[in-house]
């Protein structure tokens, strides 16, 4: 979709690109394999944390976990579009171009329209907690989110019926019946309101009924905040981040496409296009390392995941080691191998709070220690091997 939004030109002609072929060619599909790559580990490392680290059933992470299954699948059309670049042209045929044009669409849609129900959820949790309480369940949530991906089907369906490759250049867009310029400049509006001026206008009103709820209540409320109180705080600080990187994303994506309308840009404006491009998917990366520096939850589930992945390896490794130098069997006649482990249970006074929390992990810490002791006693008292 984001290439289709720009006018054509012969994309044989280097001279109407406006800029070197080497970058044309080679480092711009570089750039887009490179973020292609970091936005799925990010987005694939995020969906597992959340499975296997985090609580599934929370409400504030189910709506993540759909966030990042969305970024996940609009990575998938980096690849297509370098290879587009590179070779100029088309090469995957007209099926393949309406099926990565309409995921790739969708998948632009579904991202915005997350952040607008996190908005909302952040604006129900903090402004009617009580109220909202039924809507903030993780059924409610599923079905939110199913509803999602259903009107983002429905939004694009002018994609799923009009994607198809160009007769001229060979280059996968969109082709427009006649009058091609009405129907394309209607497009054009139509993405920019439904695809992000107003999920934002209603993003901005949800932050600024949040802002005068919190300030309404004075600072009475201030003092007596709760610790569950403290993370709603910490969450919608989070989505406000996020949020706002969305929008320096993707604001020069849909204003420069709004002033190609007003002003048929040149063909040396090809490669500022090319940037905001870049830096509209760019924004699927970001949301993973957001998450890891603004949610002690996060952090915490990128430890446990990487302590566990380093673990694997490490025990792989002294499992080959113990093979190589276990010790004779003359020397453990008779004796046996012993390891003590001991664990330690911290609850803090906050559990029963804690376990209420979207936020929050319930607030027991196990503390594991192990000690390995590999003791062997033969038979023959005068031969003791202690070995650590």
């Amino acid at each position: 979709i984001s290439l289709s939004l720009f006018p054509t030109t012969d994309p044989t002609s280097i001279d109407a690109w406006g800029f070197h072929a080497t970058v044309a060619g080679v480092l711009i599909p570089l750039i887009y394999m490179a973020v292609c790559v970091v936005g799925l580990v990010g987005n694939t490392l995020v969906i597992y944390i959340v499975l296997h680290y985090l609580r599934a059933e929370s409400v504030t992470n189910i709506y993540i976990l759909n966030l990042a299954i969305a970024d996940e699948l609009f990575m998938l059309g980096l690849p297509f579009l370098a290879v587009q670049n590179t070779l100029l042209s088309w090469p995957f045929g007209s099926l393949m171009c309406r099926v990565v044009m309409t995921v790739d669409a969708i998948n632009q849609f579904t991202s915005i329209f997350c952040l607008t129900v996190m908005s909302t959820d952040r604006y129900l949790a903090v402004v009617q907690p009580i109220r909202a309480s039924w809507w903030r369940r993780p059924r409610v949530a599923k079905a939110v989110n199913a509803t999602v991906w259903a009107v983002s089907f429905v939004v694009v369906l002018p994609v799923v019926a009009f994607a198809d490759v160009l007769e001229d250049d060979g280059n996968c867009s969109i082709v427009w019946p006649e009058p091609a310029e009405v129907w394309k400049a209607s497009f054009i509006i139509y993405t920019c309101t439904v695809g992000f001026f107003g999920p934002l206008l209603v993003i901005c009103l949800c932050y600024l009924l949040i802002v005068v709820k919190v300030r309404s209540a004075g600072k009475r409320a201030r003092a007596t905040s709760s610790r569950r109180r403290k993370s709603e705080r910490k969450i919608t600080r989070m989505v406000v981040v996020v949020v706002a990187v969305f929008v320096l994303c993707w604001l020069p994506f849909y204003l420069l496409n709004i002033i190609n309308l007003l002003v048929l840009l040149p063909g040396e404006f090809r490669g500022l296009y090319y940037f905001v491009v870049v830096l509209s998917y760019a924004n699927s990366c970001a949301n993973p390392i957001l998450y890891g520096f603004l949610s002690d939850n996060f952090k915490r589930g990128f430890r446990k995941a990487l302590c566990r992945a380093s673990r694997r390896v490490d025990n792989h490794e002294r499992g080959e080691a113990s093979e190589q130098q276990r010790p004779t069997e003359s020397t453990l006649t008779g004796g046996f191998k012993t390891q003590v482990q001991i664990c330690v249970l911290v609850c803090s006074a906050e559990t029963t709070e804690a376990l209420h929390s979207d936020s929050l992990w319930p607030r027991r810490t196990f503390l594991i220690i192990t000690i390995k002791v590999n003791s062997y006693f033969p038979v023959n008292s005068n031969q003791t091997h202690l070995r650590f």
